[in-house]
């Protein structure tokens, strides 16, 4: 070991990044760097130190008892040099938060429930940041994201929230509040595999030869444009349940199909966690456990 005793910052946020997501490719999603780049960090580190901190498998890596041992310092350091970077600049926010989600959940389950978020912590600051799609790796500037998607899409540090069934709803008037599947004007979200089609295919039920189907690219316009009496959309529990309860919305078929897609929630690393992260996460896990699409796998 180099005589400075202290390795370069680059190599050690290399090393607890791989050993956060246990891949280096993820790793390097999370860095912004290329795979290559931090699996020569990490190998620089290991010489520096003397020892492997990782067994490197064909999938994936395995903590070395080395590696395990020296992880909690790494982690404890950052978070040392972040509370006191934060106190110097003046910039402790550990009261606010920046939330990344889509534009669908943002509106029809969270807002609806911010009311209670902030009864139960109104020193609390959130600021959410909304995407059409959701990208790959969180934005830098989003502490914590919930992430629609399929679980095969999720990286292993993924939380799943949700498992929901899609369903058509309507306006209760629309159509007289018993819509004709061949006659209805259909509406449903882009590049979602639980869809009109999917619903057909599992249900047996017939919408008519070259039904069309108005797409968006968000589930917004095409629940807003069945709340308005224009038509039919294609729905999941999380989007609908409140406004089906609260009779904005009907279920005018009892048929229902999986939906391959879920919500999931991406957290920073230990050490980077704040009083704010923590409070809004804990209360966002209870009112999904509340709810009766919650995941409970």
């Amino acid at each position: 070991m180099s005589g400075n005793a202290f390795p370069p910052l680059s190599w050690l946020r290399a090393f607890e990044a791989a050993a956060r997501h246990l891949s280096f490719t993820l790793a390097a999603q999370d860095l912004n760097l290329t795979q290559s780049a931090v699996s020569q960090h990490v190998r620089s580190l290991e010489d520096y130190l003397g020892r492997e901190l990782f067994i490197r498998r064909t999938r994936a890596l395995q903590l070395t008892e080395a590696g395990a041992n020296y992880l909690p310092t790494v982690r404890e350091a950052f978070e040392v040099l972040a509370r006191g970077t934060r106190r110097f600049t003046g910039g402790d926010q550990s009261n606010a938060l920046i939330l990344q989600c889509n534009m669908a959940f943002s509106v029809f389950w969270l807002a609806p429930r911010l009311h209670r978020l902030y009864a139960a912590h109104p020193w609390l600051v959130l600021n959410i940041v909304t995407a059409l799609w959701d990208p790959e790796t969180r934005a830098r500037e989003a502490a914590v994201e919930v992430r629609f998607g399929r679980p095969s899409d999720m990286s292993g540090i993924a939380t799943r929230l949700t498992t929901d069934v899609c369903r058509p709803v309507c306006h209760p008037d629309y159509m007289g509040g018993a819509p004709d599947l061949a006659k209805a004007r259909l509406f449903d979200c882009s590049g979602i595999m639980g869809n009109w089609e999917s619903w057909v295919g599992h249900t047996g039920r017939r919408f008519g030869e070259e039904r069309a189907v108005n797409l968006a690219s968000t589930y917004v316009v095409a629940i807003q444009a069945a709340l308005n009496g224009a038509g039919m959309a294609m729905g999941h529990d999380t989007l609908t349940h409140d406004l089906v309860q609260s009779g904005r919305l009907i279920e005018p078929f009892g048929d229902t199909a999986p939906l391959p897609e879920g919500y999931f929630l991406l957290l920073p690393a230990q050490h980077e966690q704040t009083p704010a992260t923590r409070a809004f996460t804990d209360w966002l896990t209870g009112e999904i456990a509340a709810c009766p699409y919650a995941f409970t796998g």
